[in-house]
């Protein structure tokens, strides 16, 4: 057996130990925290009984055609499934982090179906959710459910970037998709801030170019 393919079952029987307890068991992970522009995005996927996805793994782990590849794959296999975002002006007001629990309550908000519970990637659940909610630490690389919502936040968030290098090519964000790179801060310098980067995030790097003119 590949270590692929078994990995693959131990998340699946991760969310099969769960199912005699909870009937509708929703998997939730974000995508984009680190970025210094573009959204926060996050998924919410309540994955069908009985079926299995070769391959599945925590998003970060998987190659950018892999996770493609498993998208749709995710989305015909899923009761239901939801992505959310948090805009960069909600990232500036209220932080990353609120805003990443915010795109996430959104995500379930969003689905058809009230899981029974909600297995949440990290080491915090968002508040007032509708359903009952467990966080798991490294839960991308544990349970099937939050795999899929991590490729299902991946992929979107990506496209979503690629579709902002259409409309603000000096960035390259087809390249980095945001993210802190040296090519991204030259870039910064060179042609400034945009409206869809994150202001917050460029407080040092400007605190560091004024000491440099100085």
């Amino acid at each position: 057996m590949s270590d692929n393919l078994n990995k693959s079952n131990i998340l699946f029987d991760y969310d099969s130990n769960n199912y005699g307890q909870y009937d509708l068991i929703c998997g939730i992970d974000e995508a984009g925290r680190g970025p210094l522009a573009g959204d926060v995005y996050a998924a919410a996927v309540i994955l069908k009984k009985d079926i299995f996805i070769e391959g599945l793994n925590d998003s970060k782990k998987l190659s950018e055609k892999k996770r493609e590849m498993l998208y749709d794959e995710i989305i015909a296999k899923s009761e239901s499934y939801c992505i959310a975002t948090a805009s960069v002006k909600e990232i500036d007001e209220i932080n990353i982090l609120q805003a990443s629990m915010l795109a996430m309550k959104r995500a379930v908000e969003g689905l058809s179906k009230v899981p029974d519970i909600a297995l949440v990637d990290g080491n915090r659940i968002p508040e007032n959710m509708v359903c009952r909610c467990e966080y798991i630490i490294k839960g991308d690389a544990k349970s099937a459910s939050i795999s899929a919502a991590s490729v299902l936040a991946k992929v979107a968030r990506d496209r979503y970037m690629k579709s902002l290098a259409l409309k603000y090519p000096q960035y390259c964000f087809e390249k980095h998709k945001g993210y802190p790179t040296k090519l991204h801060y030259e870039m910064i310098e060179k042609y400034g801030a945009s409206d869809i980067h994150r202001k917050t995030f460029l407080k040092k790097f400007y605190a560091k170019q004024s000491e440099k003119s100085e």
